[in-house]
C-alpha cells in the first residue's frame, strides 16, 4: 500500500456489513471518491469475501481489507480472497501468529492494559481499540499514552463524526474506525452520492488534529 502504516492512509476507517455482493463494487467507489481508500469489510455476512474480491478487483484506488477476523482459517481465506489487511476484535496466539504470517498488514484488537503489553512484547504496534467507547474511550487511551506511547491504536465501537475528532486528536491515535458514513438506509436505496458526502466530511476530521 502507499503508505508504510495502515492507520496513516485516512483519519477514518469504513467498517462495512454488505449484505449484498452487488453493493459492494458502488459503496466502494463512493467512499474512495470522498477520501476514505481503506475500506474494512467486516466478515459478518455470507457475502463478504464476494463483497472484498470484486472490491479489490474493480475499484482503483481502494485499499480493501476484512474485520472481525477471528479464526486462522478466515485469515487464510481473507488473504485468498484479495485482503489488503486484516482486523481482528480481539487477539489469541494462534491468530496472531496467523495474522503476523499473512504477509499483509493487521491490526489485533486490544481493550485492556495487559494486551497492549503482550503485543508490544510479541513486537507489533499497531492495534484496534475495541469496543473503545464501552472501553473507556479517550480517557483509557490518553492514560496508555505516557507509559506506552509506541503503542498507536485505531478505536472502533461507538465512534461516531461528533466524538471523532477527540480520539483523532490524541497523540496514539492514527485513524478511527466507524460506519456512520455508510447509513443503512442509504445502502437499501444505493444512494452512493449520499455516501460519498458523508465520506467526504469524515475524511476532513483530521484537520487539527496531532495524530499524523
Amino acid at each position: 500500500m502507499a503508505s508504510s502504516s495502515l492507520l496513516d492512509l485516512a483519519p477514518v476507517l469504513p467498517v462495512v456489513v454488505i449484505e449484498d455482493a452487488a453493493d459492494a463494487v458502488p459503496l466502494a467507489r463512493a467512499l474512495v471518491a470522498g477520501g476514505l481508500p481503506a475500506i474494512e469489510v467486516t466478515l459478518r455476512t455470507p457475502a463478504a469475501l464476494d463483497a472484498l474480491r470484486a472490491i479489490a478487483d474493480e475499484v482503483s484506488g481502494a485499499v480493501v481489507g476484512v474485520g472481525t477476523v477471528l479464526t486462522p482459517g478466515q485469515v487464510k481465506e481473507s488473504v485468498a480472497a484479495g485482503a489488503g489487511f486484516l482486523v481482528s476484535p480481539g487477539w489469541t496466539e494462534l491468530l496472531l501468529e496467523a495474522m503476523q504470517g499473512s504477509g499483509v498488514p493487521f491490526l489485533p484488537g486490544v481493550s485492556t492494559t495487559s494486551e497492549v503489553v503482550a503485543l508490544l512484547e510479541r513486537g507489533v504496534r499497531e492495534m484496534k481499540f475495541f469496543p473503545a467507547a464501552a472501553a473507556g474511550g479517550t480517557a483509557y487511551l490518553k492514560s496508555l499514552a505516557g507509559p506506552m506511547p509506541q503503542a498507536r491504536f485505531c478505536p472502533t465501537g461507538g465512534i461516531g463524526i461528533d466524538s471523532a475528532p477527540e480520539y483523532l486528536a490524541l497523540p496514539n491515535v492514527g485513524c478511527v474506525g466507524g460506519s456512520w458514513m455508510i447509513p443503512a438506509d442509504a445502502v437499501a436505496a444505493r444512494d452512493w452520492g449520499r455516501i460519498e458526502a458523508l465520506a467526504r466530511e469524515a475524511a476532513t476530521l483530521s484537520a487539527g488534529a496531532t495524530c499524523r
